[in-house]
């Protein structure tokens, strides 16, 4: 066996190992969903039902509540994600092209949450958004979170390696700095956007602390918080939670697939220079 035979082999080897390793999980909540309430956790293990039945498809479905919860937080992730990449492509504008006084500071400042775990603020952010009277509204799950520090920094990257000479030639023209970042930055940045669009999707989608603290209404809740609460109230009824959690991820993993030529796009091209 030659040496390139050997390493392709290796390769297809790892991948296969990899590709097993993440798909296993998705694959067996999928067919978990067509269980029985006993089959999901019998013993010994078994990967397929006895008998295939749809009827926790069916029934997630068809439950109201399960259904407005996929409809909200499917809403509040669209606005979350273009809020997101408004602000933060802004910001990573002006701290990119941009001259002004302390801007080193304001760099500083703007990334610094970047090392702050979330849970070290996550009571005080409680207390903000309740003084502010923002609780069980769909304002305290989008704009605490819109500004962020690794979204920025992300942009920024891209944005230090774009010519100058586009920005010149821009200004030359008559445009002011709004009209270069809305006709010229951004149009550029569709790979970058993806990236960082389907990441503020993603953490939205997935969002669980957060909407258990500010969110009580029912008409409100988010998809995992209905999975949460599903599992605490109805904990015997695993496959019926197997084929609501499969349908819960459905959305993201159809949102990967579509846009995973600009992911690796938007990675390679925004790597630190």
């Amino acid at each position: 066996m030659t040496r390139t035979l050997r390493t392709t082999v290796v390769k297809w080897v790892l991948l296969v190992l990899i590709s097993t390793s993440v798909l296993f999980p998705l694959a067996w909540m999928a067919i978990a969903g067509f269980k029985g309430k006993t089959e999901v956790l019998s013993s010994p293990f078994q990967f397929f039902p006895e008998v295939w039945n749809v009827q926790n498809y069916i029934d997630i479905v068809q439950d109201p509540q399960f259904s407005q919860s996929m409809a909200v937080t499917f809403l509040g992730a669209a606005i979350f994600t273009v809020l997101s990449l408004a602000v933060n492509s802004m910001a990573a504008y002006a701290l990119a092209r941009l001259d002004f006084s302390f801007k080193r500071f304001w760099w500083i400042y703007c990334i610094l949450p970047m090392f702050v775990p979330m849970m070290a603020i996550l009571l005080t952010s409680f207390v903000v958004v309740t003084e502010l009277g923002m609780l069980d509204t769909l304002a305290v799950l989008i704009i605490p979170g819109v500004a962020s520090s690794i979204q920025m920094f992300f942009i920024r990257q891209f944005y230090l390696g774009m010519p100058m000479a586009l920005e010149e030639a821009a200004r030359i023209d008559g445009c002011n700095r709004f009209q270069i970042f809305t006709k010229i930055f951004v149009p550029q940045s569709s790979a970058v956007f993806v990236v960082v669009g389907i990441g503020s999707f993603l953490a939205y989608w997935n969002a669980y602390v957060w909407p258990i603290l500010t969110i009580t209404d029912p008409n409100l809740m988010q998809i995992m918080q209905f999975l949460g609460t599903f599992r605490s109230e109805r904990g015997n009824e695993w496959g019926l939670l197997m084929a609501g959690s499969t349908l819960a991820a459905l959305p993201t993993i159809l949102l990967l697939l579509l846009f995973q030529r600009f992911v690796v796009a938007g990675v390679r091209i925004s790597g630190i220079k």
